[in-house]
């Protein structure tokens, strides 16, 4: 029962505030929201025989006290991170620090901000974008990658005789008892 007043609530604000509003950020829908609620929660209500905001106190005094445990807010996901070293977050993509490729990261997210966490260091921070299908690029990732790509391309050194990575087969053949003579 609670639940299809809970849905018929929802699609009561749906069609009695939605309609002909347009909103900048989650912020401004708040401040439009707080408002009209205001004058929405002092009005008559049939079914309660009392205005909302008159039940308030009412209502507080029989809540639970809230949990000691903090609460988990907003968004998280744990990924690994993709050589094009970006993470997604509804439809945009966020940089991130290009020396954690191929590491799992955490990425957390509110409505402000956008972080990723490797290991516990943070390796991208960005302000949370609410358009669709933006890319957020930190130019100091651009130029890590950049370095990267460059230090990848090199050509590296052969193996110097003596080196321990260079091993006479034979080494492993005594390992194992295989001794041929």
């Amino acid at each position: 029962m609670a639940r299809v007043r809970l849905e018929r609530r929802n699609g009561w604000f749906e069609t009695s505030f939605m309609p002909g509003r347009s909103f900048r950020s989650p912020d401004d829908f708040n401040d439009q929201f707080t408002d009209w609620l205001d004058k929405a929660d002092a009005r008559v209500v049939r079914t309660i025989k009392a205005a909302p905001v008159d039940l308030v106190q009412a209502d507080r005094a029989a809540m639970l006290p809230l949990p000691p445990v903090p609460l988990h807010l907003g968004w998280r996901n744990k990924i690994r991170l993709g050589r094009d070293y970006y993470v997604r977050l509804d439809t945009n993509d966020y940089s991130v620090d290009p020396t954690v490729i191929g590491r799992m990261v955490d990425v957390s997210a509110d409505l402000d901000r956008v972080r990723v966490h490797c290991e516990g260091r943070v390796v991208a921070e960005h302000p949370r974008v609410w358009a669709r299908g933006t890319t957020v690029t930190d130019p100091v990732h651009v130029e890590t990658a950049a370095w990267l790509r460059k230090q990848f391309q090199q050509p590296r050194p052969a193996a110097a005789a003596g080196d321990d990575l260079a091993r006479d087969l034979s080494d492993y053949d005594r390992a194992f008892g295989l001794e041929v003579n």
